[in-house]
């Protein structure tokens, strides 16, 4: 059935924040439909939102199956995919350990430190005088700083953190060897840290999934590393540093809704929502979930060790689901977004980042009554990297 399908180019084109008008036309024609990828066997790709839930849900998709294979990604090199390449029940056990640590109770207590963070941010921005970038001064830092607090990181390695994990995340030509380098430096670090937790343990992030219990289980060392380093370091701190500049833009461009929101601040968590929802955070699909069986979706039947890539961003602009889904109405509700993903995958940091998100938009609005971009849109530079899309500038004035 595959081989009669036409086979498109994948990602599709991007501009700024925009969504690929080829995603409306497939789900509407052609809801899965064959990819090619830079690098990597085709694959399918969903493109609606039922079937997107189905492939991130349905036990019969696996990503277990898919380590070792050559996966539909962006880059030349395979990278690990940690907890990421894991189906249930291991991936269900490192959840749970993890989950002990990383409860919601923790994170609210932090949403103070990470408010004053902000405005310390700020407060720099506003010394160095105008015009700004908001992605230097304060989407890379804001959650760079955060996550190394929080697993414990000495101030002093700050830095290096923020060079490895734009580096894994965001350079689509880094060579291999390159990437096995930081991938190697990032492992070492981390290690040396559970191994000082081991001796002394501590109260922060990194000390609670040291001692994380689940009747007499623990984190296996591998683990640790995996879940602090790639896992929680670089979706942790790339999501937000995409995000942020990405938020920032629409509103400055779309300035009725600048206005609505400085108006009614209360609004700010429903606006955060909405905003996950119609900026596309990441450059293309990923992780592809591999068929354990044949299964119909739709007018097609994936054969047992097909790959699908479920395509967040898409059907997060599904018309079923979404009413107007191309509008963006910052007072919508409900919103059942999949910016963060579905099922047991679904980001294990996804209320840290709404909490840095709503803290720095709501700073931003306070510090910055007139904010403005300085040099219009040549102030703004774009990148579209292995994983997410953003600005790498955005230059503003106020």
């Amino acid at each position: 059935m595959s081989t009669r399908r036409t086979v498109r180019a994948y990602p599709f084109d991007m501009h700024e924040t925009s969504v690929s008008e080829t995603y409306h036309q497939l789900q509407r024609d052609e809801p899965m439909s064959r990819v090619q990828l830079p690098f990597g066997e085709q694959a399918w790709l969903a493109t609606k939102y039922a079937d997107v839930k189905l492939v991130t849900a349905d036990p019969r998709f696996s990503r277990e199956l898919a380590q070792g294979l050559d996966q539909p990604r962006m880059r030349r090199q395979q990278m690990g995919d940690g907890i990421m390449g894991m189906d249930p029940p291991d991936h269900t056990r490192l959840r749970r350990l993890v989950m002990k640590a990383f409860t919601a109770r923790r994170l609210e207590a932090m949403r103070e430190s990470v408010r004053t963070l902000v405005h310390q941010l700020i407060d720099a921005m506003i010394e160095n005088g105008a015009p700004g970038d908001i992605v230097e001064d304060l989407a890379r830092p804001l959650p760079v700083t955060v996550i190394c607090n929080l697993l414990g990181v000495p101030k002093e390695d700050h830095t290096i953190f923020r060079e490895w994990t734009q580096a894994l995340v965001s350079d689509a030509t880094a060579k291999g060897d390159v990437l096995d380098v930081y991938g190697d430096q990032l492992d070492n670090y981390v290690a040396q840290l559970v191994a000082q937790r081991r001796e002394d343990p501590t109260d922060d992030l990194l000390g609670a999934l040291v001692y994380a219990r689940d009747a007499g289980d623990k984190l296996t060392e591998n683990e640790l590393i995996s879940i602090a380093g790639a896992g929680l370091l670089t979706g942790g701190v790339e999501t937000v540093s995409s995000a942020l500049p990405s938020f920032v833009f629409t509103l400055l461009t779309q300035p009725e809704l600048l206005a609505q929101l400085r108006a009614q601040p209360e609004i700010m968590p429903t606006a955060v929502e909405e905003l996950l929802r119609w900026v596309p955070i990441n450059t293309a699909a990923m992780f592809a979930r591999y068929a354990r069986e044949d299964v119909r979706i739709g007018d097609v039947v994936v054969r047992a060790g097909d790959p699908v890539l479920p395509a967040l961003h898409a059907a997060n602009r599904d018309p079923e689901v979404f009413a107007n889904p191309d509008v963006l109405d910052l007072t919508r509700s409900p919103n059942p977004h999949v910016a963060f993903g579905h099922g047991p995958h679904h980001c294990i940091g996804a209320q840290l980042a709404r909490l840095e998100l709503q803290e720095a938009l709501k700073a931003i609005l306070e510090r910055f009554p007139e904010l403005r971009l300085a040099d219009g849109r040549d102030g703004v530079k774009w990148e579209y990297g292995v994983i997410v899309r953003g600005p790498s500038l955005l230059r503003v004035a106020w």
